[in-house]
């Protein structure tokens, strides 16, 4: 018995050390990680064109996902991949996924590639086409979702993903703060909707409408 008990506590120790070995592994991982995107972040801080959205906006989306421990997310609209990277780095901490969808296949090449240099493309799930269909064939569930394609289609979005986004979900949109066709219909759409809650965050001049699912 003796014996027994013995190489019990030795099994056990060897779990122990091993779990403990694995979350220290992981950590380091994650450290090395952050330092990374963090980096590139900030040294192309300026450099971002093509339709991408602001640093102060991709940190609102970054922050919103940490915050609330967000794990399945929805882009609409990758761009080159800036808003794409803090989403993915966001979801690299809560151990989510992301899908993202370009209709321009040189815009997603360059994103795909900025992901994998940065080691953050097993986080998310590029998709290629148009999103007004893209969207519709998606299953869900998501907890996140950021519309940032043509504003003339925010309320078909929105429709479209409604069914399929959690309750304490947030429906994020682009560019609520300019003056571009399709935005006043759907800040009116939005607000008028009884089951979500809508504000505005206006770190940068485009501002992110954010509507959260009651």
């Amino acid at each position: 018995m003796k014996t027994i008990f013995q190489i019990k506590s030795v099994l056990l120790l060897i779990l122990f050390f091993g779990l403990v070995t694995a979350s220290t592994a992981q950590s380091t991982n994650q450290k090395q990680l952050d330092e990374r995107v963090q980096k590139f972040l900030n040294e192309n801080r300026q450099k971002w064109h093509s339709l991408n959205v602001p640093y102060e906006d991709g940190q609102v989306l970054h922050d919103l996902i940490v915050n609330n421990n967000y794990k399945s997310a929805l882009e609409i609209g990758t761009s080159t991949g800036h808003s794409t990277i803090w989403i993915a780095w966001a979801l690299s901490k809560t151990g989510g996924k992301l899908t993202t969808i370009e209709i321009d296949m040189n815009r997603q090449k360059e994103a795909i590639k900025n992901l994998e240099m940065l080691g953050l493309s097993n986080f998310v799930s590029f998709k290629h086409g148009d999103a007004h269909q893209i969207v519709k064939s998606l299953d869900g569930p998501f907890d996140f979702v950021f519309s940032d394609a043509d504003k003339d289609w925010y309320i078909q979005y929105f429709k479209d993903l409604d069914p399929k986004l959690q309750k304490g979900g947030r429906f994020t949109a682009h560019n609520v703060l300019q003056n571009m066709s399709g935005i006043r219909a759907y800040m009116d759409y939005v607000k008028s909707r009884p089951d979500y809650e809508t504000i505005i965050n206006k770190s940068s001049s485009s501002g992110i409408a954010i509507s959260r699912k009651k």
